[in-house]
């Protein structure tokens, strides 16, 4: 009764399965899919594409700025408060008049002193209207102005020196996150791969330990099997059904996580397959440190942090209380009744001067914050001397895990060929009756633990691997860096 009902249990899990597209695809078809289309992937190419754009804002902000500028139909009529200069007396005089403007401004910053540089260039008209109409018109041609801070924090330096390695960082991050895209997808493409294995141990034992039964009970009758040993292999038989249920459950959970990684709906049903023709990789660790240092963001990670902790000190120390500013304005103007004479007999016009602000007391306010950026300073560049102590550290364990790892696939798939064809001997040998039922046990236990661990051995060889490629950005098999097509990613 109980084998009637595993074997209908049976039957229902391949019209389930059956139910589902098989989809047989390979290592390489499941990493670039994902690469190209799960949500890990997008999110990764939107975060490049804002880093790229804030790039261009700053690069933007250091080419000339070009403003037109206006004051069109300013019509006034009211009652204006108007000191006379002779007596001092106050009276509202009527005003009645049609302001119209516009010029044309160009700015430029200059990194290297933090000032800006502006050129301008205006015209405006006043209609006075009423009982005395006239019209005036003023014009400024050409007016160069100037505006320097002095002893001041310069932000347009240190965005010189912090913006690009920003935009660099940005293309690395995304870089080593379609690594860790692709780590993620291994582990899910083996997790699968395993679990199918498993399950299809679990149909493949309890197919033997049905046959062994049969033979086990002929033999119990004949007495060459105790009861124990018989009572033993019915158990086996039974835990081999239940596995097979447990496994399925398994296979079901496995494939719908792949297939949230790769987007596509719990319908599709990818059947994955073992790889073992392993590249012939030996990594140095001097080759391996080397590209980490020079492609991974993990460097410029720690020169930024290094460089903002600079900048904050040089702005706590800008920002003291002290305040110097230099101002200065040349240009040509004139104004006239009629438009052609206000570009006559043009006047020159010069206007210079410094506004500054010194505190005379300030109770160490400024002192405080120098010395708190200061100590601050201090604390990163301790932390970024630890931070690349540990990733060296990190780096010489994984590059000795992968070279150990394809010797260790070696070794364990022989394992397996061996426990393979052990168990067959002890079962034909259980046929003859020259093995217990403890001995085919025992081959059985031996032989599911070898396929599992060649199936773990190999995905531990790519998951190395791909942890490499993201720590290096660097294609071990093809022998190049990797790199990134921007024109591409922000079309």
């Amino acid at each position: 009764m109980i084998r009637k009902l595993t074997t209908a249990f049976i039957v229902l899990l391949h019209t389930i399965s059956a139910s589902y597209a098989q989809h047989e695809m390979s290592l390489d078809q499941v990493i670039h899919t994902a690469r190209n289309q799960s949500v890990e992937a997008l999110e990764a190419r939107q975060a490049f594409i804002s880093t790229y754009w804030a790039y261009r804002s700053y690069k933007a902000s250091r080419l000339p700025s070009f403003y037109l500028y206006g004051d069109i139909m300013n019509f006034d009529r009211s009652l204006t408060l108007l000191q006379n200069p002779q007596d001092g007396t106050l009276n509202y005089v009527s005003s009645n008049n049609l302001q119209n403007g516009a010029g044309l401004q160009i700015n430029q910053n200059i990194t290297f002193t933090g000032g800006t540089l502006s050129v301008a260039s205006d015209l405006s008209r006043i209609d006075q209207l009423g009982q005395n109409k006239s019209l005036t018109w003023y014009s400024r041609p050409v007016t160069v102005s100037y505006y320097q801070p002095l002893f001041t924090y310069n932000q347009f330096k240190w965005d010189k020196k912090i913006e690009p390695r920003q935009y660099e960082k940005g293309k690395r991050d995304y870089l080593e996150a379609m690594e860790g895209i692709t780590i993620n997808v291994v582990y899910a493409y083996h997790n699968l791969l395993l679990a199918k294995m498993n399950n299809e141990i679990s149909h493949s034992n309890f197919r033997n330990s049905g046959n062994m039964l049969k033979i086990a009970k002929e033999r119990y009758q004949l007495g060459d099997v105790t009861k124990a040993e018989y009572l033993q292999l019915e158990l086996r038989m039974l835990n081999d059904s239940i596995s097979i249920n447990e496994t399925a459950v398994a296979v079901r959970q496995a494939q719908m996580e792949l297939n949230s990684l790769l987007g596509y709906d719990e319908s599709f049903e990818i059947n994955p397959k073992i790889e073992d023709n392993l590249p012939d990789i030996q990594m140095s660790y001097e080759l391996v440190m080397e590209k980490s240092l020079a492609n991974s963001s993990f460097t410029l990670d720690n020169e930024i942090s290094l460089l903002n902790a600079e900048s904050d000190v040089a702005k706590a120390k800008a920002s003291r209380g002290f305040s110097f500013a230099l101002n200065a304005r040349f240009g040509m103007s004139q104004t006239g009744p009629e438009f052609p004479a206000a570009y006559k007999n043009l006047l020159d016009q010069e206007v210079v001067g410094i506004t500054f602000s010194i505190p005379i007391f300030d109770w160490g306010l400024g002192k405080g914050k120098v010395q708190k950026a200061k100590a601050a300073q201090e604390v990163t560049r301790a932390q970024v001397q630890q931070s690349e102590n540990d990733y060296r550290r990190r780096i010489f364990t994984a590059v000795s895990q992968f070279n150990n790892q394809r010797q260790q696939c070696q070794m364990s798939g022989k394992a397996m060929r061996v426990a393979s064809e052990r168990y067959e001997l002890t079962m034909h040998r259980f046929k003859e009756g020259n093995a217990s039922v403890t001995d085919l046990n025992m081959a059985q236990t031996e032989n599911d633990s070898a396929f599992r661990q060649y199936i773990n051995d190999i995905s531990n060889f790519w998951m190395y691997y791909y942890s490499l490629r993201q720590c290096t950005l660097y294609d071990f098999i093809k022998g190049s860096d990797l790199e990134i097509d921007v024109k591409e990613m922000i079309m």
